[in-house]
């Protein structure tokens, strides 16, 4: 143990070193952190020896983890400054005495409804018990009809079906049959025998249970529909994909013409099925993304009793309906919650009220939102990034060894024709159709708005596909990348600090928001991505021999992480996790090409420049480290492990920076310390 303090402390004195020798290089800059604060920075850890604790234990210790919070970190942090942000918004709206039909009352209605407690408990289960009344009532000819009742109104037993972007034509819309039906979402939940496995779906039962008494069953009525549920859900994850399987496209895409589809789930009357569902009269070919899956709920609606289906519907409807019923309910679901992600206390009413009118109205708010918060110059900026990353990224391609030309000329006709969204849409949501009543209940108000939602969403079939849409809010702190429309959007919010600020330095920005462009960028070339061409179709641009050499890739990087030990008996899952993986560090690469292009034609000589003591390289490094800061409970990093396609934020630091040659220049980091990998270990893919 001596020995490892001694290395470790010796792996820090060369850190500080090579800042000193910076600094005598030049006399020493203005320059000053604005996303970082050095005072933070740890140094009693080597940043050769755990980079990410070097970064943010400090600012770990500080702000340990409240009962609200699984996990807190950076991207929180911006999350609570917009939740103050939006409350502002919501309550101005409703200081105006706003008229009846307007927007602004609609709003209103929907957070006061969801913060009057007082009426929520005082109705209890009420809002849904003529419902509930209905799905017991049918009659054994009358389960057919409450089948597409269910499916058209509340919740997706057996299976889920939409129509979604063609995989083979990106223009057009197809009609798509999925696996689903399962609460916990992931199969192991119901079939591993691990100990933490087992806990959660205790929990489900419990969580069942509880529940139904609320919504009016006695102790054995629930219990008895608690049985049936986990036994119809553990039939479904028998056949449901794993993880892994869940990352293989190809596989998905399984065209089938409206008559094959009978002849493989003949359970189903499927003509009828999306005429009453879905108001759709001709659909005369679909996709089927999980065959077997689908089997087995058609073997299910076959063979089990009215009862047991019974049960099920009555599940899923009080399920999707308990978060806008009363505190009973709430609360049962926030018990789960616990043993799910190990928070401690229920965030406060105001935040749940917020969220939910977020999620009925959210551009309208967000419509609001830009108007003050975000400034021209900043989609201005970005433009600007967007482009110096697309170049860099067309640089990568050109000089990269593994791949042929043919397939560089296939990879550079997608990236040049990636389409970018900042900031907001060009055209806002028109609610002015959304009908929502103060005399009705919260869940009332809150069903319609779904419905709303859901006919706004199914009235696109026929037509071309909208490609001026967005698939996030301009207030939602986050960034994705759509590989039906070859786009990357970024919405207002992420541009702030850490991640933006117009007075910080080009290296804390790269290092922040442009690699996060970088990261989106390169999932149009990640596992799953790869897949689409310049036009978002499935098609195989690829030849054989290039395929697998990425193939080969990527198994190395899955290999990195599979061997980080998260919990005691839990590994990382390095191919579910594999597309994030793979973003992460072609974002880092190529950005710090697009960060050292700008200084050069800037003319900035970046030998000689410090900021706060640290060199421009080294800053970029930081901010990147300094994003994905958080505290987490053991709890949520075992759900997030199972569930997330994104590694934990320790991971996305320390095992992808251990690839990067120049974060080993930039920190002197050589043999012998821990976040060294030898060469021939390190993988570079984009």
């Amino acid at each position: 143990m001596n020995i490892t303090k001694l290395a470790l402390s010796m792996t820090f004195t060369a850190a500080l070193s090579l800042s000193a020798a910076a600094q005598s290089a030049a006399p020493q800059s203005a320059q000053h952190m604005h996303s970082l604060n050095p005072t933070q920075f740890d140094p009693s850890i080597a940043p050769g020896s755990d980079f990410y604790g070097y970064v943010n234990r400090k600012w770990q210790q500080a702000n340990p983890l409240t009962g609200e919070h699984s996990r807190y970190g950076k991207f929180d942090i911006l999350s609570d400054t917009n939740e103050v942000r939006i409350k502002d918004i919501v309550l101005g709206l409703a200081s105006t005495n706003p008229q009846p039909g307007t927007v602004a009352y609609k709003v209103s209605t929907i957070y006061e409804q969801a913060m009057d407690s007082v009426r929520r408990n005082t109705l209890g289960a009420a809002p849904i018990k003529a419902d509930l009344k209905h799905i017991e009532d049918a009659k054994p000819e009358e389960m057919t009809d409450l089948f597409y009742w269910i499916h058209a109104n509340y919740a997706s037993p057996f299976f889920a079906s939409a129509p979604q972007e063609d995989l083979n034509n990106s223009t057009r819309y197809a009609m798509y049959v999925s696996g689903g039906g399962l609460t916990l979402g992931d199969r192991d939940y119901y079939l591993s025998a691990d100990p933490e496995n087992v806990k959660v779906r205790k929990a489900l039962e419990q969580l069942i249970v509880k529940q139904m008494i609320n919504a009016g069953y006695s102790k054995r009525d629930a219990r008895r529909i608690m049985k049936n549920v986990m036994k119809i859900e553990t039939a479904i994850a028998e056949e449901t994909w794993t993880r892994e399987e869940s990352r293989n496209l190809p596989a998905m895409n399984n065209p089938r013409t409206i008559e094959e589809l009978g002849e493989m789930y003949p359970n189903i009357n499927w003509p009828k099925f999306f005429s009453e569902t879905m108001g759709i009269d001709s659909v005369p070919n679909v996709i089927v993304t999980e065959i077997n899956t689908v089997k087995r709920a058609n073997d299910l609606m076959g063979t089990l009793t009215d009862r047991e289906i019974k049960d099920y519907y009555l599940w899923k409807y009080v399920n999707q309906a308990s978060s806008a019923l009363s505190d009973d309910f709430t609360d049962a679901n926030f018990a789960f919650a616990q043993v799910m992600s190990g928070v401690k206390e229920q965030r406060p009413r105001w935040k749940r009220a917020l969220a939910a009118t977020q999620g009925a109205l959210g551009e309208a708010i967000g419509q609001l939102y830009v108007e003050k918060y975000f400034p021209a110059s900043s989609k201005a900026y970005m433009l600007e990034l967007v482009e110096n990353l697309r170049t860099a990224l067309g640089k990568h391609i050109i000089n990269l060894k593994w791949m042929s030309d043919d397939t560089k000329l296939n990879a550079l006709k997608k990236l040049a024709a990636f389409t970018v969204k900042i900031g907001y849409p060009d055209k806002w949501k028109d609610y002015s159709t959304m009908e929502i009543d103060p005399a009705l209940s919260y869940y009332e108000n809150m069903h319609n708005v779904g419905m709303w939602h859901q006919r706004e969403y199914l009235a696109k079939w026929g037509k071309p596909v909208d490609r001026t849409e967005w698939g996030m809010t301009p207030q939602t702190v986050n960034a994705y990348y759509n590989p039906m429309a070859n786009e990357i959007v970024f919405p207002a919010a992420i541009l702030q600090a850490p991640f933006f600020d117009p007075q910080a330095s080009d290296a804390e920005n790269y290092g922040g928001i442009g690699v996060v462009i970088g990261h989106e960028m390169t999932h149009g070339f990640d596992d799953q991505g790869r897949n689409f061409d310049a036009e978002g179709n499935m098609v195989n641009w690829w030849t054989p021999e290039d395929a697998e050499a990425f193939a080969a890739l990527t198994q190395g990087l899955v290999g990195q992480f599979d061997q980080v030990e998260v919990l005691p008996g839990l590994n990382a899952n390095g191919t579910y996790t594999l597309g994030e993986n793979i973003a992460d560090q072609g974002g880092l690469r190529v950005a710090m090409t697009a960060f050292l292009d700008s200084q050069r034609k800037k003319g900035v000589d970046i030998t000689t420049e410090l900021i706060d003591g640290f060199t421009p390289v080294q800053t970029f490094y930081l901010n990147y480290a300094n994003l994905w800061g958080q505290n987490i409970r053991d709890e949520a990093k075992r759900s997030l492990t199972l569930g997330d396609v994104h590694s934990l934020g320790e991971n996305r630091v320390n095992v992808t920076l251990r690839n990067l040659d120049p974060f080993f220049t930039a920190f002197g980091i050589t043999e012998g310390m821990p976040m060294y990998r030898p060469e021939s270990e390190r993988v570079v893919i984009w």
